[in-house]
């Protein structure tokens, strides 16, 4: 199961200090030479869950494992990255000294505090969206100049150098969006586990209800296979092969498990819960709950 590595982690494994602007509870923003943040003495990528979003210009053959496919490109690679899916790459020739290209990082308070509307909507950041972009040698200098920009303006003192560095992402987002994503996939043997990995992260972000206004929406396997981009009897064969269990037992085992916590930590009303929970109506609530527990919400909450 995949685990979240916040950008504080991302600093202290890469350079082992933390930029003074982490600290200040805004948006973070910076931006890399690849070269610059590989040795060959460095340990692979964990396949795990970033808090932050990122964008790579990857130049070498490789091999990137994302949600439930495993994308070969050798050549120039234009890669989008988003909190809400687990990723790592690997080499599939030669060394990482054979490895350049940029990426830029940056969390989502960074488009949100100037910008309205949210980065994640844009399609390759959607999760089960498409983010591996293969560039021919005109379109790698195209974006290699935009992260050059990047690379430089970041280092200057102009008061509005955020802005103008929003706008590079913005350019690069639309630049990849007119070419075509790469369909070249190479297939693992390992694609339920990181389904399934995918799949728990998207239902857990749902987790914990903290106020009576908060909904949980998605409650079917057909939700989530949505989301992800692949057949419902897909999602539910690499969640039964992963973890013995439905797709609709898993979903409903952790519903449940989330009711039973406002029942007994929280003072709301059993329709507030039932409304949180996604049912429409108190009665649905407590025949769900009954049916599984034996006990209606209320007898359930003083026992």
């Amino acid at each position: 199961m995949s685990t979240t590595e916040t950008i504080e982690d991302f600093y202290q494994k890469k350079f082992s200090f933390l930029p003074e602007n982490l600290q200040q509870g805004v948006g973070h923003f910076n931006v890399f030479k690849l070269e610059d943040c590989l040795r060959d003495d460095s340990k692979q990528m964990s396949y795990n869950r970033r808090d932050f979003y990122k964008i790579a210009l990857n130049r070498g053959h490789n091999i990137y494992h994302y949600a439930d496919k495993s994308i070969e490109i050798n050549g120039t690679a234009l890669m989008f990255f988003n909190p809400l899916v687990p990723y790592t790459w690997e080499l599939a020739s030669g060394s990482k000294s054979d490895i350049t290209g940029f990426f830029c990082i940056f969390t989502e308070a960074f488009f949100k505090e100037k910008i309205r509307g949210n980065i994640g909507d844009l399609p390759m950041f959607v999760p089960g969206g498409k983010p591996a972009y293969a560039l021919d040698e005109k379109q790698d200098a195209i974006v290699s100049s935009i992260f050059t920009k990047m690379f430089e303006e970041i280092n200057t003192d102009y008061i509005y150098k955020y802005d103008l560095l929003r706008n590079y992402i913005t350019e690069i987002a639309h630049f990849a969006l007119k070419t075509q994503p790469s369909e070249t996939l190479f297939k693992h043997t390992d694609a339920n586990t990181r389904i399934t990995a995918v799949f728990t992260e998207l239902l857990e972000r749902q987790f914990p209800i903290e106020t009576t206004s908060q909904r949980f929406t998605m409650r079917s396997a057909k939700d989530y296979a949505s989301q992800l981009s692949v057949h419902v009897n897909h999602l539910n064969r690499a969640i039964k092969e992963t973890t013995g269990k439905t797709t609709t037992n898993y979903i409903t085992e952790r519903l449940l498990s989330e009711a039973k916590a406002l029942l007994k930590h929280t003072d709301w009303n059993i329709s507030e819960i039932g409304y949180c929970l996604g049912f429409e109506e108190p009665t649905h609530f407590n025949n769900f709950f009954k049916k599984l527990t034996k006990h209606t919400p209320t007898s359930y909450r003083i026992v």
